[in-house]
């Protein structure tokens, strides 16, 4: 037992430590495939509990600091990446997630493009996996990256989050190769077309993607609301 506790009693009375956790989602080209795929940095971890077990980049919450910032911090000390995307995701703070002293982790993601992901730093210590093939986690980090997941494909559906990984300008068929990603799934490209024309939130440019060997696809641009809009901060 620690010295800094005289019994279990009172270990179990100290104050839970509050740390920071965000799960970064991008899209890159499976290796296998090419297809784009749903990807998420992690780090390594270098010390106990958990010792080399792969975990969310993350940290202790400094006095000074808000929660944005120390998300922010975290990930640029742990990646290298700076966000343009981040939002608050939720609170888990389960009595058995973390060895004692407890530890309640304020949970953000981030949304990255691709020249933002292409960005992040990569080592022994840092690695991007498949959001569907993360293998054993520490601490309860799987339970938070499926949260992650079913919160990302539930905005999708009813929002415009897809337009987060997209560059200012993009093709249908690179809308699509978004929802597919995020969904895991084909969908029709007929269909996913003729309702996606149909929607108030983007419009055609007078430019065309050039390079391939086929007729250049028509560019568009996002013109509806920041797809961070009517997005709140959730606790448990």
């Amino acid at each position: 037992m620690s010295p800094r506790y005289a019994n279990v009693s009172e270990r179990e009375q100290e104050p839970p430590s509050l740390a920071i956790s965000t799960v970064i989602f991008a899209l890159r080209p499976d290796p296998d495939t090419g297809n784009l795929t749903l990807w998420l940095p992690l780090v390594r971890r270098i010390r106990q509990p958990y010792l080399d077990l792969w975990a969310l980049p993350g940290g202790p919450l400094r006095p000074t600091e808000s929660l944005q910032d120390a998300a922010a911090r975290n990930l640029q000390e742990t990646t290298a990446l700076a966000p343009r995307y981040l939002e608050q995701l939720y609170a888990f703070g389960g009595p058995d997630r973390s060895p004692s002293p407890r530890v309640v982790s304020i949970v953000y993601w981030a949304l990255v493009q691709p020249d933002e992901a292409a960005l992040a730093r990569q080592d022994e210590n840092v690695a991007w996996f498949r959001a569907d093939r993360v293998g054993t986690l520490a601490f309860d980090h799987n339970q938070i990256v499926e949260y992650a997941l079913w919160r990302l494909r539930n905005k999708l559906e009813y929002g415009t989050v897809a337009y987060a990984f997209l560059g200012s300008t993009f093709t249908l068929a690179q809308v699509r190769e978004v929802y597919e990603a995020v969904l895991g799934r084909a969908l029709d490209p007929a269909n996913f077309r003729r309702q996606l024309q149909s929607s108030v939130h983007i419009e055609p440019t007078d430019e065309y993607l050039q390079g391939g060997r086929h007729r250049p696809p028509r560019l568009y641009r996002y013109t509806g609301p920041d797809p961070r809009e009517n997005s709140f901060p959730s606790q448990r």
